[in-house]
């Protein structure tokens, strides 16, 4: 199967209290799809200027990530630059320059029309709608929005929700767009809005599915060492997506299970290290040893009966 994202690629430049970078590989669909790579492969559509590095370009193309919608047009890339605090639990955003994305305008060759998994970034709603407008029966579509959207453009992403299977939020923008401070409450809420699942992200406390009948809870893989969780979120969804797309037999409970943990798997080996260095070096057996451990991590026999 293949998996095609709509986001955004581009340069950050990050402060932690470990270090500093300037201008280094970013943006949504970079880190959903190098994840998603080591499972199935990916198509990406995005933009970027005249002064995004060929460097960049020929590390995704390593990956076995197909190109062909990634435009670039005259002018430069788009920026952002953070800082993070000790508790790394949230950026304060320093500096956005739009600059080629602000016009993005996504537009699907017609080899991709046809991916049966679609993943729809973090961009305008209306943007999201289009691409659904361009993509012909994908067997699933998951899209991911923010506090951005959610307060000045709600109406748009109601309807953009009516159209797809599953959202990926954090819990803060759950209770943002459902109105609710409980997070079961505001998951219910979503669900009533149109998607059959909802995956709530909740930093270092792990990841909630929801679904219409069940909830599953992940918990995030615990390290002694975080470096940079810049693009965590989507680099889980990148996981979770890929491990998807690799089901012959379709979605089911235990698949989405096994998602949920690959989604927090990748997402660990992102934060290990500044932007996706971590990513460019991990193996498949590093991978697989990880889900690996998260097994025995949350693995518990029945209790049994209770006696006094």
């Amino acid at each position: 199967m293949t998996l095609l994202v709509v986001g955004s690629v581009a340069l950050d430049s990050l402060e932690t209290p470990f270090g500093q970078k300037e201008d280094v590989l970013g943006g949504s669909a970079t880190y959903f799809s190098t994840s998603a790579s080591f499972f199935v492969p990916a198509r990406v559509v995005a933009v970027v200027g005249e002064d995004f590095p060929e460097a960049h370009l020929s590390f995704l193309k390593g990956r076995g990530i197909d190109l062909e919608g990634l435009t670039r047009q005259p002018g430069r890339t788009f920026r952002w630059k953070g800082r993070y605090g000790y508790e790394l639990n949230e950026a304060t955003t320093l500096d956005t320059q739009l600059n080629v994305f602000q016009t993005f305008s996504p537009e699907l060759p017609a080899s991709y029309r046809d991916t049966p998994y679609v993943f729809l970034g973090n961009i305008h709603p209306e943007l999201q709608s289009r691409v659904l407008d361009q993509v012909r029966s994908p067997k699933l579509v998951a899209a991911d929005t923010m506090n951005f959207w959610i307060k000045g453009s709600r109406d748009a992403l109601l309807k953009t929700l009516e159209r797809v299977n599953l959202l990926f939020v954090n819990d803060a923008e759950a209770r943002q767009l459902a109105g609710e401070h409980n997070v079961v409450k505001a998951a219910r809420a979503i669900l009533r809005m149109g998607p059959e699942r909802v995956v709530i992200k909740r930093g270092e406390y792990g990841a909630l599915l929801f679904d219409r009948e069940h909830i599953f809870a992940c918990p995030a893989f615990p390290l002694a060492e975080v470096f940079d969780p810049t693009g965590a979120g989507d680099t889980f969804a990148g996981g979770f997506m890929g491990m998807l797309a690799t089901s012959a037999v379709g979605v089911d409970s235990s698949m989405l299970r096994r998602a949920m943990v690959m989604g927090s798997v990748m997402a660990s080996f992102t934060v290990e290290k500044f932007s996706l260095e971590r990513l460019r070096e991990v193996t498949r057996p590093e991978i697989q040893a990880r889900f690996a451990e998260f097994r025995s991590l949350t693995h518990f026999d029945d209790l049994g009966p209770l006696e006094r």
